[in-house]
């Protein structure tokens, strides 16, 4: 089973989703087509299969239960193999990450055969990889799980995803970034099927969604979506397939280098997931491999180019 991977993002002036009043009909084609063309121009192996995130020169990668920093050229230069010392809650899993002021956030949680408990946003410090503090979650949410999270700057958000399907998995859940306190959720139209990563860029929210099958060679997608302050509901938007990794496996998190212009995907290969868990290995491999694919982000000029996805 694959995840999905969706990034979004959110401007100080949040764009309204599609066929919202208010919309300018010249605005509609690009609101529902992909914002840019990406090229891939590198890879390099990590120590971790879940996340990843950018701040200036620095780039860190989250495994299950791992924490690393890279410089530039991909050189670890830190670890943390005991991410949870420090938990009030028992958790064993971390998904996607983001990384805001030299801060990391991470949903941690209890996760087992595709069910998340003790669901918690944690903030680590960027240089030691040590936990600083945590936020409360907010149970009445509806949200199982959480594969994902994502730092807006612009309107003072974190968002949360989740991996598990049916009412958790179609929603974005809001979090203040000062407080930590829940502020609701946005009904994604349409939902994007095993969400695995979220991030932020230049008004938008970027999602990973694993949404290919491995054993049929399918691809996996990236999604956007706008929200508009006051809605419950935005348009998802189809971004990108991912024909061109070394090999269809799993795709996870993602980021934005915002020095280079450059998207980062983490994706995994090898290794045969059922329900969220690695399960054996594909012929010719004795080892999962993560990798971080980096893609060179181009504006398009028009909204008229193929990709869109919407209701």
């Amino acid at each position: 089973m694959k995840k999905t991977v969706i990034i979004l993002a959110v401007s100080a002036v949040l764009l309204a989703c599609g066929g919202e009043s208010g919309t300018r009909p010249e605005d509609s084609g690009k609101k529902r087509s992909p914002h840019f063309r990406y090229e891939r121009t590198g890879a390099a192996e990590v120590s971790g299969r879940q996340g990843v995130a950018a701040e200036g020169d620095s780039f860190w990668v989250s495994g299950s239960t791992t924490l690393a920093k890279y410089d530039r050229d991909w050189n670890l230069i830190a670890e943390n193999k005991d991410p949870f010392a420090g938990y009030e809650k028992e958790v064993n899993h971390i998904g996607d990450i983001d990384v805001f002021e030299n801060e990391l956030y991470i949903g941690a949680e209890y996760f087992m055969d595709g069910i998340g408990t003790n669901i918690q946003i944690a903030v680590y410090d960027g240089d030691t990889l040590e936990l600083k503090r945590t936020f409360p979650f907010e149970p009445d949410s509806g949200q199982l799980e959480c594969s994902g999270i994502a730092v807006d700057p612009d309107s003072g958000s974190v968002w949360m995803v989740s991996w598990v399907g049916e009412e958790s998995g179609r929603y974005l859940y809001r979090y203040d970034l000062d407080s930590g306190a829940y502020l609701g959720k946005i009904h994604m139209q349409p939902v994007p099927q095993w969400i695995q990563g979220a991030a932020y860029y230049d008004g938008s929210l970027y999602l990973t969604a694993d949404d290919g099958t491995a054993d049929d060679n399918e691809p996996d997608h990236l999604y956007r979506t706008e929200i508009e302050e006051g809605k419950t509901f935005c348009t998802v938007v189809l971004e990108r397939t991912f024909d061109d990794v070394t090999l269809q496996g799993e795709i996870e998190g993602l980021t934005f280098d915002k020095k280079k212009k450059n998207l980062l995907l983490l994706y995994n290969r090898g290794a045969r997931i059922v329900l969220g868990m690695p399960k054996g290995f594909y012929e010719g491999y004795d080892r999962e491999i993560s990798e971080v694919f980096t893609y060179k982000m181009e504006a398009r000029r028009n909204g008229k180019e193929n990709g869109i996805f919407s209701p």
